[in-house]
């Protein structure tokens, strides 16, 4: 069994009793956090662009518990010479950890990291198979038709999705996102962590009503097990 936790924005930690991920570790400034950086202890961390709200506390994290970051190639260079251990990846492509398997999919946004906004590649979303069960993070991206293959091609058990609109995908395009997924069961993230994202989530589950996939909107800190 996986027990997903909502960390606040994007940011989601993910544990089979064993092995432990996070997602985006943005903490630190994070409004919506309920948890410190400090206190995150996990093996792997997978980082889906450059973004200062998403890469957020990924280098600290790793150096503190000697964990690998696993992201796109020139992101994973990037925390390289932060002084992180990384494995670098790219779209389309799959690796086996001993936690389960990642590939990385596609997604249409921007990545830069640093305040000089170093490039740090193509952003992706992730597929993580882990005890036997598929979750989707989409990370930051627009609609994209490729998500109906994406749901053709895997038995999607778990798909958190941003809904914020503005930088990503916003509510009416999220259900789309969802008809072409087709997961048991999907999460909205990316939302209210500032006012120019400030979606509702309960508009995004009431436009899924009659939809096979279950809707859970889940407080920061709180989680759910599949």
């Amino acid at each position: 069994m996986l027990k997903a936790t909502f960390q606040g924005h994007s940011c989601v930690s993910i544990t089979d009793g064993e092995q432990n991920i996070i997602i985006d570790p943005f903490l630190t400034g994070n409004p919506q956090a309920t948890v410190k950086a400090e206190d995150i202890k996990v093996d792997f961390i997978l980082v889906t662009h450059g973004h200062g709200d998403h890469l957020g506390d990924a280098v600290e994290i790793a150096k503190r518990n000697k964990a690998t970051i696993i992201a796109p190639n020139e992101l994973a260079i990037y925390v390289q010479k932060q002084g992180a251990e990384a494995h670098n990846m790219h779209i389309g492509g799959a690796y086996e950890f001993p936690f389960g398997r990642v590939k990385l999919t596609i997604a249409h946004h921007g990545s830069a990291a640093g305040d000089g906004l170093e490039y740090t590649g193509n952003p992706c979303g992730f597929l993580i198979t882990m005890d036997g069960k598929t979750v989707y993070h989409a990370g930051d991206t627009g609609l994209f038709y490729d998500m109906k293959l994406i749901g053709e091609m895997n038995d999607i058990d778990l798909a958190f999705l941003p809904i914020g609109d503005n930088f990503t995908m916003g509510v009416t395009d999220a259900v789309k996102a969802v008809e072409f997924l087709n997961p048991k069961i999907v999460v909205p993230i990316h939302y209210k962590t500032w006012p120019v994202i400030d979606a509702e989530p309960t508009e995004f589950a009431d436009k899924l009503k009659g939809s096979k996939t279950r809707v859970i909107i889940i407080e920061p800190g709180k989680s759910l097990e599949i």
